[in-house]
């Protein structure tokens, strides 16, 4: 008699099987952290950009900047590992978690979307891009994304890790173009902002994805009205949790505390650091 009843999990979405070919074991370096964030200005904010621009902003976009401008107050938090070697990266992409229907059985799966140079485009330009981005991954319409989505359906399982090794390996250890294999140039970026929010969820932490070289991951948690001091006043407030996984050989708490006040600032801080309303 065996030791579980058990029977296999059919179908997995794509994401599933990469997650399966990602991780062999828990040994990782792994370090995790947290932030509270006043939001009640960037919340105003968000709404005076709606009006204003007929735009839907949401706390994703202004996290996205945040954490672009951050990466740039601390470009060493901008690296990855070449032959276990740290190496800057000379531009900033920021990569965002989407959940789509997979076509083929209706079941959720997971995709994402990058983008480039935030640091440099308005919020305006970094919403309209991201919905296009977004439209075109739940439509199944990104070319690069769905050439990419059926090899992964196709390679066994059992040879999942293998391949994402060896992909990670030719893209980023060996610096390779590999959109010839279908692989988008950079398609993860510097870092990741998963929203945890939208679902409902306050708290979460995203595990680091070896094949993606990302040093930093965000999970941004739902906005919650509760009780906050003010000038020794008790009041009603909002805040947001922010969860941060970073890898620890490239940074450490001097670099998470620069990275946390840059998006402490800019989150409570709003009308003074991002778009002008006027």
């Amino acid at each position: 008699m065996p030791h579980l009843r058990l029977r296999p999990r059919q179908p997995l979405s794509t994401f599933r099987r990469i997650a399966i070919g990602s991780w062999r074991d828990a040994y990782d370096p792994s370090v995790y952290g947290s932030l509270t964030l006043r939001m009640d200005a960037a919340m105003a904010y968000i709404e005076a950009f709606r009006a204003k621009t007929g735009l839907r902003l949401t706390v994703s976009h202004l996290m996205c900047k945040a954490l672009a401008a951050a990466l740039e107050k601390m470009p060493e938090a901008n690296a990855l590992l070449r032959f276990h070697t740290p190496r800057q990266r000379e531009d900033i992409a920021i990569f965002f978690q989407v959940a789509l229907e997979d076509a083929r059985n209706g079941k959720l799966d997971l995709s994402g979307a990058r983008i480039e140079h935030p640091e440099k485009k308005s919020l305006r330009e970094i919403v309209s891009e991201l919905d296009e981005r977004f439209a075109r991954v739940k439509a199944h319409q990104d070319t690069e994304l769905e050439k990419t989505r059926q090899t992964f359906r196709l390679v066994p399982l059992p040879l999942m890790f293998a391949l994402m090794r060896l992909t990670s390996f030719l893209a980023y250890t060996l610096n390779l173009d590999m959109r010839w294999a279908g692989m988008p140039r950079d398609p993860f970026g510097s870092a990741a902002i998963t929203n945890i929010g939208s679902l409902g969820l306050d708290e979460a932490y995203v595990p680091l994805v070896p094949y993606s070289r990302m040093a930093l991951l965000l999970a941004v948690g739902a906005v919650r009205s509760v009780p906050v001091v003010d000038d020794g006043e008790i009041r009603v407030g909002l805040v947001m949790r922010v969860h941060a996984t970073f890898d620890h050989r490239l940074l450490d708490g001097s670099h998470a505390a620069v990275l946390a006040r840059v998006v402490t600032d800019h989150m409570e801080h709003p009308f003074e650091r991002f778009d002008a309303l006027d």
